[in-house]
């Protein structure tokens, strides 16, 4: 039998011998090898793995919900709010979309707008993939921390603010350092009253104790209200002598 033969009687034989039950495949094959000769693996494989050639299903391809207009609206809301983590932007959205269409800073159809209003967060973590690739993980910081008092300073969270009243400051340096901390820049250090919201800020001479202590008592004197406590995170700007004696001595 010629090479040519024996390809057409393959593919004859495949097709029945597909269908056959395991008892009947075995018989086809010890006919199918007595009459080409083959080694019996490579009859195996020529009938096995060569399948007929099977109609392929055309799958139906997800009608796309989110068009080009929403995802741009949720990045550029996500990129005003400093990129915060989708589990955060998702409760504050509406407000955010109200106030930047009343400012005219974003509109949007009536179908986008209530499509962006219902998305999940997975979703939102989803359109913002594209985004957040290349960019840096933790943002630039200019915190260093000041370890040797830690032990002499009591540590809460914003759990424990229960003072229903005014005069406890949130306070943080920020740095006007644009893309890099290289070099000279200035710093501002802000200050916010947990309970009103009240907002001082003032720019020390540099990131010293005496200078950032300086300018905490100017901003003490501007407050309408008397200043009863501060917290900060553990930049040595705070954590240090200076402030930790005089909150002593204040008893804040």
């Amino acid at each position: 039998m010629t090479k040519v033969g024996k390809r057409e009687l393959a593919d004859a034989v495949r097709k029945r011998y597909w269908r056959a039950s395991k008892k009947q495949k075995s018989r086809i094959l010890d006919e199918f090898v007595a009459t080409t000769g083959y080694h019996r693996k490579y009859a195996l494989w020529l009938l096995g793995n060569h399948s007929p050639r099977r109609t392929p299903v055309r799958r139906r391809r997800r009608q796309r919900i989110y068009t080009a207009d929403v995802s741009q609206a949720l990045i550029r809301i996500w990129d005003i709010c400093d990129r915060i983590a989708s589990r955060r932007l998702h409760p504050f959205l509406p407000e955010m979309l109200q106030v930047l269409e009343r400012h005219d800073e974003l509109h949007l159809a009536p179908a986008s707008e209530q499509l962006l209003l219902t998305m999940s967060r997975s979703t939102m973590d989803r359109l913002l993939r594209p985004a957040r690739r290349g960019q840096p993980r933790r943002g630039r910081s200019t915190t260093k921390p000041g370890t040797l008092l830690k032990r002499s300073i009591p540590i809460r969270t914003f759990a424990d603010w229960d003072d229903a009243k005014p005069g406890f400051l949130e306070i943080d340096l920020v740095a006007h350092c644009a893309e890099s901390t290289e070099g000279e820049y200035l710093a501002t250090l802000d200050t916010v009253d947990v309970v009103t919201g009240w907002s001082e800020c003032i720019v020390p001479a540099n990131r010293g104790q005496q200078a950032v202590r300086a300018a905490l008592l100017e901003i003490r004197e501007r407050l309408p209200v008397p200043l009863l406590g501060i917290d900060s995170d553990n930049d040595g700007a705070f954590i240090n002598d200076h402030l930790l004696r005089y909150c002593q001595e204040e008893r804040k």
